[in-house]
């Protein structure tokens, strides 16, 4: 498992450095959360997506709070469900809703939680930097290419005008919510895929792989496309009313569909009566959450999801205790 220190270099270094700054002399946080004092451990695994957020809220945390360790692994959405279910850790992320057989599993276990919506994300296509002709994609040619037994593996199959280059295909594992999200939305079934791909629960190894083939596309969350403009175009997607970027704008606005979605995290209720840290981590989390999105280049919560966000860490607090 990756701890926080292994996954700095997929958080901007000077935003985290200029935000700890700024929360210290604002205080940092609200009164319930993050105190300095606090010590302990905080095991969190799950989404490769939203890990660098909990990443980003573990480094800040930590500025007031050193005695606390966090480790943030990336197994995957359904692969930390596993985890946590089986109770072998005290937060996990995931970039869906937890399905009813994880709930099942977790419920067996005796396990509760609270789903906490942390950000949004604008799942994200993306190419190769020697890719000027696929700009835009129709969901009709996405699911062409990924649907099941898809016969695809040229670009110039996708649309006749564009060049004779191998389709050379990357994305996440089947434990991804990514990858679930992505194949609901384009293919119609979640988890219907061609298997021909190079998959991996790993975001950084599709970008190595898209980058280095001219034919190469990938897709994972928005904050690996910022976080590598300079290596790969993002593709616009039309859905049936024309050609949308993936932004935080719009995204905002319900343009970018249907590739938008939200992010949440499920902090363990059994786990935070036993463990001041991952209380204390939580609160913070939330009490600060606009901003560590903004460090972590997430996409910030709309007014009411906010209103959601403080309503869950209400529930949370109360089922704790």
């Amino acid at each position: 498992m990756k701890s926080t220190l292994l996954r700095r270099a997929a958080v901007p270094a000077a935003s985290i450095a200029v935000l700890a700054l700024t929360l210290s002399a604002c205080g940092g946080n609200n009164d319930s959360g993050g105190g300095t004092g606090t010590s302990g451990s905080v095991n969190v695994d799950g989404s490769s997506t939203v890990g660098p957020m909990t990443s980003a809220a573990a480094e800040l945390f930590r500025t007031d709070n050193p005695d606390v360790k966090i480790t943030v692994g990336e197994s995957g959405t359904g692969g930390g469900f596993e985890k946590f279910c089986a109770g072998e850790t005290d937060m996990n992320d995931a970039s869906r809703p937890i399905e009813d057989d994880e709930a099942t599993a977790c419920d067996k276990a005796g396990v509760t939680y609270q789903e906490m919506v942390v950000a949004n994300d604008a799942l994200t296509v993306v190419v190769n930097k020697e890719n000027t002709w696929a700009t835009c994609l129709t969901t009709d040619q996405l699911k062409a290419i990924w649907e099941p037994k898809s016969t695809i593996t040229n670009w110039n199959q996708v649309d006749p005008s564009y060049p004779d280059e191998k389709l050379a295909l990357f994305g996440p594992g089947t434990d991804s919510g990514t990858f679930d999200y992505f194949t609901a939305e384009i293919n119609g079934e979640e988890g219907a895929s061609r298997t021909d791909y190079s998959p991996s629960e790993n975001d950084n190894i599709t970008v190595t792989g898209v980058e280095g083939a001219k034919g190469g596309m990938g897709y994972f969350g928005y904050s690996y496309y910022e976080q590598n403009t300079d290596k790969l175009n993002a593709v616009q997607i039309d859905s049936g009313s024309g050609c949308v970027a993936p932004s935080a704008s719009t995204v905002q606005d319900g343009s970018y569909t249907p590739l938008a979605r939200p992010l949440f995290i499920y902090p363990s209720i059994e786990a935070g009566k036993s463990n001041a840290a991952l209380m204390s981590f939580v609160d913070y989390y939330a009490a600060n959450d606009a901003s560590i999105a903004e460090a972590a280049q997430f996409i910030p919560l709309s007014d009411a999801q906010r209103s959601t966000l403080d309503g869950q860490l209400s529930d949370f607090q109360s089922a704790v205790g």
